[in-house]
């Protein structure tokens, strides 16, 4: 690579890929007086977090809600000045589902409710009650979800609640997802108190200390516009410092910092940079050529597996649901062999996502269960899905609206192994110095977890960047 000519100024740091992790530690990195520049491959910002109105319906490409599970998701807010806009989802809409024999049954949520509940046999009601009891498991032992989940819950809870919120939130497979990778605070739990149980109660004063809310019980946050609204005020705080259909091909490492070739093909430019976060999806990164020394390379990230996935998004005249759509959605267990993962019930969530008299519902498709469905034609697709909801919710009539979106790598998985998979992330970083990466190949698959990652990784660098980088 031949760099640009020398200049005096402060090189800043490049941030690959403008999904919410790029862009949160670009911001955060200004606010501690650090310049940056983003490089993003796409003509837009946010990856899959992506806002679309229409017609009086709103619908979001990716995530449906942000959680606030830290105090510093709620300042972010605050810095970036959405917080007249934040919205808190509607308490009564806190009743989720799970599909059993056909229909949504409501998932309890005290212990009289549990005791009454018809998603459990009396069975299972008393295997789950005995996981107080049970021995803890060996710290050694690498262990999938599922074995996990039957070791201490038995099997009717693996197929009726764990089975459906892993394919809700991974839109994996519990038999692959490793239990410590995809779950962390599921085996330190055991690891530490031996019982989920006694976790939950022994527990609670120490997350009360730390100021965190656990993801189940953390509010549901959006915006008025939609969750594209964060995307938005960050690209609106870094001006000219994100450059979009601008990919990054190659990374030199030399003496005093970064050379970056970014650019598409017959117009790529080298620029000098003090450092490099990568923040792009793992598969993306893949495909730059790194030069930073004989143990230094990406191409191995596009090893890490990704879930297929399609959201629809559908609009229906209120009188054409006959469900009373109470609740946040219903997830859909494997064993009930329904063509969907589940569906979020959106304007019941929170207001402006559907015109007076109707309602916006977003279903999954695909995942590890069904790839092939996730990338079926729009046709098959649609009507797999309305036949679903019928079942379901008593849907009938045709939809008023209609918004769809492929994903063909929307979720990493954190299968076995993936332990591996995120030492040699931290193998790279020390024969690279200067090299950081961050994002929900790494740090969580949440936009919560990777908002967070955008924060801590841009402190750290804040934190270890010399004084001729800063601003």
């Amino acid at each position: 690579m031949n760099a640009r000519p020398h200049s005096t100024a402060p090189a800043p740091v490049a941030i690959v890929g403008a999904g919410v992790t790029g862009l949160t530690a670009a911001f955060r990195l200004r606010q501690r007086g650090i310049a940056s520049v983003v490089y993003e491959a796409a003509a837009r910002p946010g990856g899959p977090v992506h806002t679309q109105a229409h017609a009086g319906y709103l619908a979001e490409d990716g995530p449906n809600t942000l959680l606030e599970t830290s105090p510093k998701l709620r300042q972010l807010i605050q810095d970036l000045g959405l917080e007249g806009d934040c919205l808190t989802s509607d308490p009564a809409a806190n009743q989720r589902y799970i599909v059993r024999g056909g229909r949504p049954v409501p998932v309890p949520d005290s212990l009289l409710g549990w005791l009454r509940t018809p998603l459990f046999s009396f069975g299972a009601k008393l295997s789950v009650l005995a996981e107080l009891l049970r021995p803890r498991g060996r710290a050694d032992v690498q262990e999938t979800v599922a074995d996990f989940v039957r070791r201490r819950l038995g099997q009717e809870f693996l197929d009726y609640a764990i089975n459906p919120f892993v394919g809700g939130v991974y839109a994996g497979d519990p038999e692959q997802l490793s239990l410590r990778e995809a779950f962390p605070k599921l085996h330190q739990v055991e690891t530490r108190y031996r019982s989920l149980f006694l976790g939950q109660i022994l527990g609670a004063r120490e997350r009360r200390q730390s100021g965190e809310t656990p993801k189940d019980r953390a509010p549901k946050l959006s915006f008025r516009h939609g969750l594209g609204s964060l995307v938005t005020a960050l690209e609106r705080h870094l001006g000219d410092a994100v450059r979009l259909a601008t990919p990054v091909t190659a990374l030199q490492r030399h003496a005093h910092g970064w050379r970056v070739e970014v650019g598409p093909q017959g117009q790529r430019e080298v620029v000098e940079h003090s450092a490099v976060l990568l923040a792009a999806p793992a598969h993306r990164l893949a495909q730059i050529h790194l030069n930073a020394g004989p143990d230094a390379s990406l191409t191995w990230l596009g090893e890490l597996t990704y879930a297929a996935v399609t959201v629809l998004v559908l609009g229906f005249r209120r009188e054409d649901v006959a469900h009373p759509l109470d609740g946040f959605g219903a997830l859909i267990p494997a064993v009930e062999r329904q063509s969907i993962l589940g569906v979020i019930f959106n304007s019941s969530l929170f207001p402006h996502r559907a015109p007076p008299g109707h309602v916006t519902l977003t279903c999954y498709l695909g995942g590890a269960r069904s790839p092939e469905l996730a990338l079926a034609s729009e046709a098959v697709q649609l009507a797999t899905t309305r036949e679903a909801l019928g079942r379901l919710l008593g849907v009938r009539g045709e939809p008023t609206f209609l918004h769809r979106t492929v994903h063909r790598h929307a979720i990493p998985q954190y299968k076995l192994g993936f332990g591996d998979f995120r030492a040699r992330l931290t193998r790279l970083e020390q024969v690279a110095p200067g090299l950081r990466l961050a994002g929900h190949f790494r740090n969580g698959i949440a936009l919560t977890d990777c908002l967070l990652a955008g924060l801590q990784v841009a402190e750290e660098m804040a934190a270890t960047a010399e004084p001729g980088v800063r601003v």
